[in-house]
């Protein structure tokens, strides 16, 4: 895990922590829908995150309905495309609020 830099204060530390845990959750949920079913093992190694990080996002997205488990690993659910729509449509609300916040700084 990279380390924080000295100069970051804790509410912008807190923000990209949590960016940065969308960012894994989308990477599984993308890999799964693409190679599903799809394994723990599997998907940490072609993501290149820790086992234990994939369990926590699969257990995420699992609880949220947007995959399931099987036999063979990880699957979709139909749930995926209005999850994903919706992500987007979050991710542009973000990117505006972002904006605005970026203003407020000057």
């Amino acid at each position: 895990m990279e380390e924080e830099p000295k100069n970051r204060s804790s509410i912008t530390s807190v923000a990209e922590k949590e960016l940065s845990l969308l960012c894994r959750h989308v990477d599984v949920l993308k890999t799964v829908k693409e190679q599903g079913p799809i394994g723990i093992i599997r998907l940490s190694q072609i993501t290149g995150q820790p086992q234990h990080m994939i369990r926590y996002s699969l257990r995420t997205l699992e609880k949220d309905g947007v995959i399931t488990p099987s036999s063979n690993g990880a699957v979709v659910t139909d749930k995926v495309y209005e999850t994903l729509g919706t992500l987007e449509a979050a991710l542009d609300d973000l990117t505006t609020t972002m904006q605005d916040l970026k203003k407020k700084l000057k």
